[in-house]
């Protein structure tokens, strides 16, 4: 059994380096939070949980699906926390322009993946960054204005050329990431990476 996600990564090197900046900027309110380290920022399109690897040369078909997309842009903007500023426990910066695309490749991956012993998200998809995750409550009245000060705030656009799946090994000091399969948006099933598989037959555009 491995534990597994499939990802969307900050492409620009820019925006990305941005992102960090402005995780290092709450951490320095002082409060009680675990960052996201630089190397493990990334969108989570689907969380899968834990899945037996045979299972993964059917989720490679599913996300082969996507490549019916073309490559398009996002822009990183704004600053929140799930689920509220009254009790946060997340803190992450949001998607706006792109947003509509991510939720319907989120769509048909939830159709492609539908009969596969594959945990169920029962929550709604809202796409954002998680940059840190709240361990306690120390100065949480400083992040409150933070987000407040800071929620239209834009980072900038990063193009959208892949999806990735994703092994996450969990360790006392954090999860480890790798890749397992990549898909390249536009290709239509061709341009697979991690193993040989996926046709694309899915040839409606979206």
């Amino acid at each position: 059994m491995i534990r597994a996600f499939i990802a969307i990564e900050v492409e620009d090197r820019s925006v990305l380096s941005r992102i960090i900046e402005v995780r290092d900027r709450i951490l320095g309110l002082g409060i009680d939070a675990k960052p996201v380290e630089d190397e493990n920022i990334h969108l989570t399109l689907r969380f899968l949980g834990e899945i037996d690897e045979s299972l993964i040369p059917s989720i490679e078909m599913a996300m082969a699906r996507l490549s019916i997309y073309r490559p398009f842009r996002i822009r990183v903007s704004g600053i929140g926390v799930f689920p509220d500023i009254r009790m946060p426990r997340v803190v992450w910066v949001g998607v706006d322009e792109g947003s509509e695309i991510l939720r319907s490749m989120r769509s048909l991956l939830d159709e492609s993946l539908r009969g596969l012993r594959i945990h169920e998200d029962q929550h709604g998809f809202s796409p954002h960054i998680t940059i840190a995750r709240i361990r306690g409550r120390v100065n949480l009245d400083k992040l409150s204005r933070y987000v407040e000060e800071n929620s239209d705030y834009v980072l900038g656009y990063s193009p959208v050329t892949r999806v990735v799946l994703k092994n996450s090994v969990l360790t006392p000091r954090g999860p480890i990431y790798s890749d397992l399969r990549r898909v390249f948006l536009g290709s239509e099933g061709e341009g697979l990476e991690g193993s040989g598989g996926g046709s694309g037959k899915d040839k409606a555009k979206r």
